[in-house]
């Protein structure tokens, strides 16, 4: 098989941190990591230089603006960051026969409040805030843009070298506050999926070998609220916290959350491949990576 080159926007990131680790390991792939320093994907003229340069087969595009509260105050930001520079950088990858691989979210679901049956890539798109929006907004550009597209939804994300701007992931908050304070409140009316940033990128390296364009759901296996994450990361790192359950309204957020934005991967595993863990298995590896246990 002929050694594929990649060009990763956002090379830096929790996400991209991983990919680039995963990629780099991986023979039939020659990755070419950037940082926001070297390619700024609200920049047309700089984005269409730098990829001619490289001459990539495949772009994997992390970058996003995804401040989830920040954004409702700045739509046109959010705007331009995830689904205008995306429309972009689709059309120059589309010219030049470029895959094209985009990131998007749980968050482009939401507005079902009595749903409890995880989303499939069928169901039709329904977002609870502007980011959530925007993010649909790059995921049609996208879609009816480039002929040959991944467009990958991801949930609930933790990885190694934490978010930029976000202090870390929720992994590292709920540590931090554990041992800071002894007692936490979690909200437990919201229902999503954890998931270890290095297992997507392991299954999203299996994913890129194929030509099986289309969407994906890339999380872990099974559920939970964000108050059940937290007690089974004081159970795995043997931390003595007092851990509440408290319902949203009492830690309430510009931007609103979806109650439930389970994914399932039905796509992937039509395609028989790879394998993404249960979330408590993931969980346990990274902490296992981050030496907690």
């Amino acid at each position: 098989m002929s050694v594929q080159k990649v060009a990763l926007i956002g090379a830096n990131g929790q996400f991209g941190s991983d990919i680039a680790k995963v990629f780099q390991k991986d023979s039939t792939y020659e990755l070419f990591p950037l940082t926001k320093n070297e390619i700024d994907v609200t920049q047309p003229d700089q984005v269409k230089e730098v990829l001619e340069r490289i001459a990539p087969s495949i772009v994997i595009n992390t970058a996003a603006y995804h401040k989830v509260d920040e954004v409702e105050d700045n739509s046109a930001k959010a705007f331009e960051v995830n689904a205008t520079a995306e429309k972009n950088l689709a059309e120059i990858c589309q010219e030049k026969g470029i895959v094209l691989t985009f990131i998007s979210t749980d968050y482009v679901f939401g507005l079902d409040e009595k749903r409890t049956l995880p989303y499939v890539e069928t169901d039709p798109t329904a977002p609870v805030n502007v980011y959530g929006v925007s993010k649909v907004a790059g995921e049609s550009v996208t879609r009816y843009i480039s002929r040959k597209h991944f467009v990958v939804r991801v949930c609930g994300l933790f990885g190694v070298s934490g978010a930029a701007g976000k202090g870390g992931n929720f992994i590292e908050t709920m540590i931090r506050l554990g041992k800071e304070r002894g007692v936490v409140k979690v909200v437990n009316d919201q229902v999503l999926t954890p998931t270890y940033t290095k297992n997507i990128a392991e299954n999203m390296a299996e994913l890129l070998r194929t030509d099986n364009y289309g969407l994906y759901h890339l999380t872990s296996e099974g559920q939970c609220s964000w108050w059940e994450f937290a007690s089974k990361i004081f159970k795995l790192a043997k931390m003595d916290v007092k851990c509440g359950p408290v319902p949203s309204t009492e830690f309430p957020t510009r931007a609103k959350r979806p109650h439930y934005s389970v994914l399932e991967n039905s796509a992937f595993k039509k395609l028989g491949l790879g394998k993404m863990r249960p979330w408590e298995e993931n969980l346990e590896l990274y902490l296992k990576e981050k030496g907690y246990l």
